[in-house]
């Protein structure tokens, strides 16, 4: 035990204990420098606006500001914005981000996604309407004819041709309903006179 303590009052262990010392300082300072470098500690970007930019502008702002970008499902049409532009992206405009990091973004389609016609023939005008507004349809006006049911749809237009139940049609169109005014029509008027 004694030769153990005489040990660590020598001058060789003192020596070597600095010498640890200094060398962990010096790996400690080296490590935090590489760390500040290689992860842009404090290297901040702002992030542009790129709502309503089309697609081919969207990716020369995010590159131009050293972000990278990635698209997410498209959104429903919005009739607000350009189509195949941007409609929403996170961060938002204004952020300060690290360079490299990924923006996402949100792209207008085309236009409405198509919704089926449902089956309305034979069917109350109110019914028809509320069948229709269910599946993102409107209706644009409705048209009597001389038909025995009142208000009973006997057919549907969209643009001035009929439609058929299981058309497909942009979300939002605006359909012409053909309904029946209650009189009997002229035909059926004649053929039960002749009999």
């Amino acid at each position: 035990m004694r030769n153990f303590l005489s040990f660590l009052r020598s001058k060789t262990f003192l020596i070597n204990l600095g010498l640890a010392l200094v060398a962990l300082l010096v790996i400690s300072w080296l490590t935090l420098q590489w760390l500040k470098v290689s992860t842009h500690h404090g290297e901040l970007v702002e992030v542009p606006d790129i709502k309503r930019m089309s697609v081919m502008e969207m990716r020369e702002a995010i590159e131009k500001a050293d972000l990278r970008y990635e698209v997410l499902d498209s959104a429903n049409y919005d009739p607000e914005y350009p189509r195949f532009s941007v409609i929403e992206q996170n961060p938002p405009a204004g952020n300060f981000v690290k360079e490299n990091r990924k923006i996402y973004v949100t792209i207008n389609p085309s236009g409405y996604k198509k919704v089926t016609v449902p089956n309305i023939v034979q069917v109350t005008q109110r019914n028809a309407t509320s069948m229709l507004r269910a599946v993102g349809l409107d209706v644009e006006r409705v048209t009597y004819i001389d038909e025995l049911g009142k208000d009973m749809v006997y057919y549907a237009r969209f643009k001035g041709k009929n439609i058929q139940p299981g058309d497909k049609l942009p979300k939002t169109s605006r359909i012409e309903l053909i309904c029946g005014n209650g009189n009997i029509p002229g035909q059926a008027r004649i053929k039960a006179d002749a009999q």
